[in-house]
């Protein structure tokens, strides 16, 4: 098949994915913030955030498996014109959003005890504490805005995702500047200054999002906030169903990055430190892939509801390959440029900084080896989610991560002593498994007719 053959399929996919990965690029912009400006602090500060965060965006890929698994669910029943289950869907899965990340407050308001027994230093676990004693409220705004994003993305109101998102930064950036380093007349709060922006911009961006989508003249027949109070448990059940696996799946792989950040942490302050900095440097690639793979969800979803076995293998053609593109242009960049990239999160004035520099670029070479697979396993997974298959990429995400991934990594770091490089290896080798798996399963399961049946969750 031709190109143009192609030509409405990737006209359609960037129309959703390139708002979705600005939006998803803005958010990861946030931290960026926080990491660079807290790195320009101190490197101690710098260290807990990194800490901080990775207790944080576990307990988020939990509690997010909601809010994306609705997405497929929603972009579905819009195709099949059931008004009722897009809203009867989103509700319910703000619900369960807003639960989750009140049960979970408790661990991260008393985090200290539990870094220390995983081997943190005492200074930087409690700066970690005090980080997310004030972060750990937004997990409500940042949940129930995910849902949203969802609910929006789905009706293909990705533009206004993306805006809602950019106008956090500038806030960001300013009331960073003012609360870590105490300008302005304000108080020099560090971490807790990070903290407080943070939670305010976050909680800024819920309330446009609740206001657009009731203001949004396509999405009031929805009816989406009338009687919110009022529990729909089938429907509950059935968005529990599809997103705690989804939930279960990122906490798999997002763990698995947590776990190299504590791993990291037994080697040194220094080396944890310039591993947040080349993570949060994959991160952004991966923030690409990510909106790309939410437009799959939403494309296949959308052919899953029509029951169109043709339209669905040409949508995931089309996104595989774009997905490809980025992978390789991330893959230049990173070999290309390491020091630079690393250099631009750090104070060139800083003693500690060509210490930090020099062990970063490093890691970016590892950086550069999984970024095809870490492309390929998310979009699997977007590829899935959009057929409500979630059950088995969580079982097969397990596998990869943390019987492949985490072993090797421990084991060429620690027993094999070589050090930050081994824990970087292992991470290419639980990607490079659940890629191969998760796009095996999708091809799989889409000649054999499984994803054009109706198998919402019940």
């Amino acid at each position: 098949m031709s190109i143009a053959y192609y030509g409405p399929h990737l006209r359609a996919t960037l129309a959703l994915g390139l708002p979705l990965v600005g939006s998803h690029l803005a958010r990861m912009a946030i931290g960026v913030t926080d990491t660079v400006m807290l790195g320009w602090y101190g490197v101690e500060e710098l260290a807990a955030l990194v800490i901080a965060t990775s207790l944080f965006q576990i307990l988020f890929f939990l509690g997010m498996g909601f809010g994306i698994g609705v997405m497929g669910l929603i972009a579905a029943a819009i195709a099949r014109g059931d008004e009722v289950i897009v809203r009867r869907s989103t509700r319910m899965a703000l619900w369960l959003s807003g639960i989750f990340a009140l049960l979970v407050m408790p661990l991260m308001w008393f985090s200290e005890p539990l870094l220390l027994a995983i081997g943190q230093e005492p200074a930087v676990a409690a700066l970690a504490q005090d980080y997310l004693r004030l972060a750990g409220w937004s997990l409500v705004a940042v949940l129930g805005g995910l849902t949203l994003n969802s609910y929006l993305a789905a009706m293909e109101r990705t533009q206004v995702v993306l805006w809602v998102t950019l106008a956090g930064l500038p806030v960001n950036a300013a009331l960073n500047w003012m609360l870590i380093f105490g300008n302005l007349g304000a108080p020099e709060l560090g971490v807790r200054g990070a903290a407080i922006a943070s939670l305010t911009v976050q909680t800024l961006q819920l309330l446009l999002l609740i206001g657009y989508s009731a203001w949004l003249p396509m999405a009031r027949k929805y009816d989406l906030f009338q009687r919110f109070w009022r529990p729909d448990w089938a429907e509950l059940r059935a968005v529990f169903r599809l997103g705690m696996p989804i939930g279960l799946t990122l906490v798999a792989e997002g763990g698995l990055f947590a776990a190299s950040n504590v791993m990291m942490g037994w080697i040194g302050t220094r080396e944890l430190a310039a591993h947040g900095i080349a993570l949060q440097i994959t991160s952004l690639a991966f923030m690409l892939h990510l909106g790309i793979a939410n437009a799959a969800t939403i494309r296949v979803g959308q052919a899953k509801g029509r029951g169109d076995a043709v339209w669905m293998r040409d949508a995931a053609i089309t996104v595989t390959a774009i997905s490809l593109l980025i992978a390789v242009f991330a893959i230049l960049t990173f070999i290309l440029f390491p020091h630079f990239l690393v250099g631009l999160y750090l104070d060139a004035s800083d003693p500690e900084t060509p210490v930090l520099i020099g062990i970063g670029a490093g890691l970016m070479f590892y950086a550069a080896l999984f970024q095809l697979t870490d492309a390929m396993q998310v979009v699997g997974l977007g590829l899935l989610r959009g057929a409500h298959d979630t059950r088995m990429p969580m079982v097969i995400a397990v596998i990869s991560y943390w019987l492949i991934g985490m072993p090797v990594a421990y084991g060429l770091a620690f027993v094999a002593g070589i050090g930050p490089a081994g824990l970087w290896l292992g991470l290419v080798a639980g990607l490079t498994l659940a890629a191969i798996l998760l796009m095996q399963r999708f091809w799989t399961g889409l000649a054999r007719g499984d994803w054009t049946r109706d198998t919402r969750p019940v």
